[in-house]
């Protein structure tokens, strides 16, 4: 009893109040909108600087380097023979792997001396990697500029992270490989393809939205705008509809394997040997017909037609069954792994019901199955916008049968005009934009539901 009451009368210790605690969030929060603004701050230094580089007037100077440049090793690299190239350039690419890898392991660490090799790496790296670049001589200020403000944006947001210093060096390290090479090879390539369509077939002259005008009026831009519509609605509905066909019926069906391998073979074939094959079930010609079609014509007693040529729509339509016969059988794999992973027991509990077969596929298979629809769908639609191959093998866009792809590379390579073919180029990507946007939010839709 004694000890009982010496534990009720002493004191415990009480939780702070909450008074206590709201210097230290007002600390941190000022904390973060300090390191935000100076990090926005040096952005914006960086992002006018660039600006200022790429306005001012053109000088004939030279590139200066450092002694040594990538254009100057992948120059002493093409002189060496390929059996040389190969392992140079793994070894190469191994090295500045591993540099990064030791960077990513060592530097975040704690102490005086990974301080330092942090704040080495963050002025180190980017003003190597920019000089790299050999930039010209009246440009090396900017240069320069760049990438030291580049350097001390990171070692500043490292330092004040809220998970700790190198915390941050280590991500932005880690990410920058795959960060570069999708800022080179994707994102300024769509950047300068769009500012090059409102010039003339020179890239000199501002010609507004001439080029765009041009696509929607001259016949070969506007036969590649109505012919890639009709590619993107018909393909992937019919290619769907069928692989799902496939997908049902052959489940039940015996050598199931043996059938879902024939079918998927053709989407093994690439699109230029698919469009050699139909090539020859469409040929015409005077006398004996080769072709399977016209064979199958003159056999009934009709007379051989051109198939390919067949205008309007018509050979359009020709080529769009090429790309249906290769998909099939992408749409068939899909769906069936699909619709076997469908609940027997929902099937069950409407059977009880006394649903029919065509009942329990509309109300239980498909909305089991609506997610791999949409993949499938979208999938197919992406595809059907960027096909070339099949185009320029069988009819070289001849015949108002042109598309997009094929029609932007033509009127670059055949005419050089390179207006018009990055207008195509961003008409392009604005079809192919909404069913990127549609697949992506449909993606996180499913990760929310699981």
């Amino acid at each position: 009893m004694t000890d009982i009451k010496n534990a009720e009368s002493t004191p415990t210790a009480s939780p702070p109040p909450r008074e206590r605690a709201r210097p230290a969030t007002r600390d941190s929060a000022n904390a973060r909108r300090t390191t935000f603004l100076v990090v926005a701050g040096g952005l914006i230094l960086v992002v006018a600087l660039f600006l200022f580089m790429v306005t001012r007037p053109a000088a004939e100077t030279r590139p200066t380097t450092l002694g040594f440049s990538l254009n100057s090793f992948f120059t002493w690299l093409g002189g060496l023979s390929p059996i040389a190239q190969i392992p140079l350039v793994i070894l190469v690419f191994g090295a500045v792997v591993g540099l990064l890898l030791l960077l990513i392991e060592y530097a975040p660490r704690p102490g005086k001396g990974y301080f330092w090799l942090r704040l080495v790496a963050c002025f180190a790296i980017p003003v190597l990697a920019f000089m790299l670049l050999r930039p010209y001589q009246n440009a090396v200020i900017y240069v320069l500029g760049i990438a030291v403000l580049l350097g001390a944006i990171l070692f500043y947001a490292d330092y004040r992270s809220r998970q700790g210093a190198g915390y941050l060096f280590q991500l932005v390290l880690f990410a920058a490989p795959a960060a570069i090479l999708l800022l080179i090879g994707l994102v300024y390539p769509a950047i300068t393809t769009f500012f090059q369509s409102f010039f003339d077939k020179t890239g000199e002259n501002f010609v507004g939205f001439e080029n765009y005008i041009w696509t929607f009026t001259n016949p070969e831009g506007f036969w590649s705008v109505i012919n890639t519509l009709i590619w993107v609605l018909l393909a992937p509905t019919i290619a769907t509809a069928i692989g799902l066909a496939y997908a049902v019926f052959i489940d039940r069906a015996a050598g199931e394997k043996y059938l879902k391998v024939l079918i998927f073979m053709p989407f093994a074939i690439s699109f230029v040997g698919a469009g050699i094959i139909w090539k020859f079930v469409y040929d015409f010609r005077q006398g004996d017909q080769l072709g399977i079609l016209n064979a199958i014509v003159t056999a009934f007693g009709g007379q051989p037609i051109s198939w390919l040529s067949a205008a309007p729509l018509v050979n359009t339509l020709l080529l769009v069954v090429v790309f249906i016969w290769s998909q099939t059988g992408l749409a068939m794999v899909i769906l069936s792994a699909a619709i076997k992973a469908v609940p027997p027991e929902q099937m069950e509990a409407a059977e009880l019901d006394g649903a029919s077969a065509w009942e329990r596929f509309l109300n239980v298979t498909v909305p089991g199955i609506r997610s791999s629809l949409i993949v499938v769908l979208t999938t197919i639609a992406i595809g059907a916008l960027k096909i070339y191959d099949i185009v320029a093998v069988m009819t070289g866009g001849r015949n108002d049968s042109t598309v997009l792809a094929f029609e932007m590379v033509n009127q670059q390579q055949r005419f050089q005009s390179y207006g018009h073919s990055a207008a195509l180029a961003v008409v392009l990507f604005l079809f192919v934009l909404p069913l990127i946007i549609f697949n992506v939010r449909q993606i996180r839709k499913q990760r929310e539901v699981r």
